[in-house]
């Protein structure tokens, strides 16, 4: 039996648009009712994720920044793991000789050096505020992750990961979306947050389900006994699922959740 969905959010739980799928309320209740657990993970921040957390009216912990952090319902945090200062004055050494644009998250708040349009588009669709300031002068002793971004060339985000994993063998480096290519600790990810969350609560593989729709979901299927793919996901990431469900604009969640929960 599920005891607890460790699940993505965009373009798994929300559609891309940040809207809710038809019914995925009155689902998220249902479960909720019958002891459920639905752990939102995600690389969002915090600040990000919580508002999304209370519009479902979650009651479960909260995985964020890639599963760097775990917020149990009450706020407090059970499970964090950060990028230390070294690391980061590295990444933004890279970032500025190779003019990328880097976003640092340092006590739950978003930085940039430069107020462009990257900046802008992810705050706007993120929905949350961020401050510009020389790294220098803010002096981060350490970060929650560091986001490289670029909207008009998916393709250049790519090259970055092999890079990364090369110049930061320290730490967790993946492509969370298209544009998108994060920074963190080697134990901020996906798969170490639901495991830990798994001892916590003392469950077994099989009373685990994972579902995600991106590469930066390949840790969190791994977590699960049973793995779910959106219908949207990743050719990658379909390859390690044990089962893939319809797309996010047609229901998959919900779809996922009566195969395995409620039969």
């Amino acid at each position: 039996m599920i005891k607890l969905i460790a699940t993505d959010i965009d373009g798994t739980l929300l559609k891309y648009d940040f809207t809710c799928p038809a019914g995925l309320t009155d689902c998220l209740k249902k479960l909720e009712e019958e002891g459920i657990k639905v752990v939102p993970v995600t690389g969002r921040m915090h600040r990000a994720a919580i508002k999304i957390y209370n519009l479902l009216n979650l009651n479960a912990p909260l995985v964020s920044y890639q599963g760097g952090q775990i917020n149990t319902p009450d706020g407090k945090i059970i499970y964090q793991k950060t990028l230390d200062k070294d690391c980061v004055q590295k990444a933004i050494k890279w970032a500025r000789e190779n003019n990328i644009h880097l976003q640092v998250y340092y006590n739950d708040t978003l930085y940039a050096e430069h107020d462009n349009a990257f900046i802008q588009r992810y705050s706007r669709e993120q929905n949350v505020p961020y401050k510009i300031i020389n790294f220098d002068e803010l002096n981060p002793q350490y970060s929650s992750k560091l986001l490289a971004v670029d909207f008009n060339n998916p393709e250049r985000v790519t090259g970055w990961v092999e890079e990364l994993k090369t110049l930061f063998p320290e730490c967790f480096i993946v492509k969370s979306t298209p544009y998108f290519c994060e920074i963190s600790h080697l134990q901020a990810n996906k798969c170490d947050a639901v495991k830990f969350l798994q001892q916590y609560y003392g469950l077994k593989d099989e009373e685990v389900l994972t579902i995600g729709d991106q590469n930066n979901d390949i840790a969190l299927l791994q977590a699960g006994g049973v793995r779910v793919a959106m219908g949207n996901a990743t050719p990658e990431l379909k390859e390690i699922a044990t089962y893939i469900t319809d797309t996010v604009d047609n229901g998959g969640w919900i779809k996922a959740v009566e195969k395995f929960v409620k039969n």
